[in-house]
């Protein structure tokens, strides 16, 4: 695939999409941008007046009007690289009506850190079984980085994986900038798993701030949840790799600590009292950590994998388990 002059189409327009297309707008690369957003309304507020109205309103839209479209068939059509930016619960409804044959041909990038929850399949599994993508055509993009320091240009790292390494190479050249720095791999298996799973140990420590635990407990949950991720991600996926680099230990800690992290501020109020679903509507973005953590609970029964700080947070939020009384238990299991 020749990737001069690209035209590059982001797939969703919440936070994280609408960083992306941040990022992409104040790259260099010679390339066109399409964004599709899913509200009619906000997309005709969006081309006029620059601004997502909804999500990060400070970051002015730098692509023309007419690539801004509520139709995805329209953005798909025109794009050689398709970024998926949704939460991963919403992915099949916005993908509706595309067929294999719209997207055989093009790069698919997932910025989506969930599990397709109906399929119990990370996203690069499901494009290949659902659209027939090769792995080859296939990347992910990985943290830390939350999309609210992108908005305010903060310093950040971005881990594009793919096991076609031009594609990896390729897709990091066009989403890095002055403040955005690029890693690639190869390991587009475990960067998607680790980006699943921090999610599911932000919850944790969101909880556990909750109850009233503190910092050193903090620490030790952080330390006992980069160990899990490890056993999980070379059981499911066993090649070697360093758990320590940016991709998965890095972006554990942003979202187990930072004030921006979604599913630690959902787990923090489900330690406070609040009911799930009343959590679940107090916030005004998805926390992936929820769906994921009922998804990882069925492929670690399928591989007989034991993760317990992703039971404890299973049995808080799918078990109706008193927060209080499943961190203490697991505070005893922890070293």
């Amino acid at each position: 695939m020749d990737f001069t002059k690209q035209t590059v189409g982001v797939v969703g327009s919440g936070s994280w999409a609408t960083a992306m297309i941040k990022m992409l707008g104040d790259n260099d690369v010679d390339k066109s941008i399409y964004w599709w957003v899913r509200n009619r309304e906000t997309a005709d507020y969006i081309r006029i007046y620059k601004h997502n109205p909804n999500y990060l309103s400070a970051i002015t839209v730098k692509i023309p009007k007419r690539n801004i479209h509520a139709d995805v068939r329209t953005v798909i059509a025109h794009s050689d690289i398709v970024i998926l930016n949704t939460p991963a619960a919403f992915l099949k409804d916005a993908l509706k009506g595309i067929t294999s044959e719209m997207l055989q041909g093009k790069v698919i990038v997932s910025a989506i850190k969930g599990i397709v929850p109906d399929e119990n399949q990370i996203v690069g599994d499901y494009l290949q079984e659902r659209y027939n993508i090769p792995i080859s055509n296939i990347a992910v993009i990985g943290g830390p980085c939350h999309a609210e320091e992108v908005s305010l240009e903060k310093l950040s790292y971005l881990t594009v994986a793919s096991q076609n390494m031009d594609v990896a190479v390729a897709v990091a050249s066009l989403i890095g900038t002055r403040y955005i720095k690029t890693n690639v791999s190869d390991d587009i298996y475990g960067t998607e798993y680790a980006a699943v799973l921090k999610n599911i140990y932000a919850v944790a420590g969101g909880i556990c701030h909750g109850i009233g635990f503190g910092d050193n407990f903090q620490a030790v949950l952080v330390s006992n949840a980069i160990r899990e991720m490890a056993d999980f991600v070379n059981t499911v996926h066993p090649i070697k790799r360093d758990i320590k680099e940016s991709a998965y230990l890095g972006d554990l800690l942003v979202t187990a600590y930072s004030q921006f992290s979604r599913n630690r501020n959902f787990g923090n109020m489900v330690g406070k009292g609040y009911s799930v679903k009343s959590a679940q509507l107090e916030m005004n973005m998805v926390a992936e950590g929820y769906y994921a953590s009922n998804c990882i609970q069925q492929i670690c029964t399928e591989y007989g994998i034991e993760l317990p700080i992703c039971n404890a947070v299973y049995n808080v939020l799918y078990q109706n388990q008193s927060p209080v009384l499943e961190m203490k238990a697991l505070a005893e299991k922890l070293t």
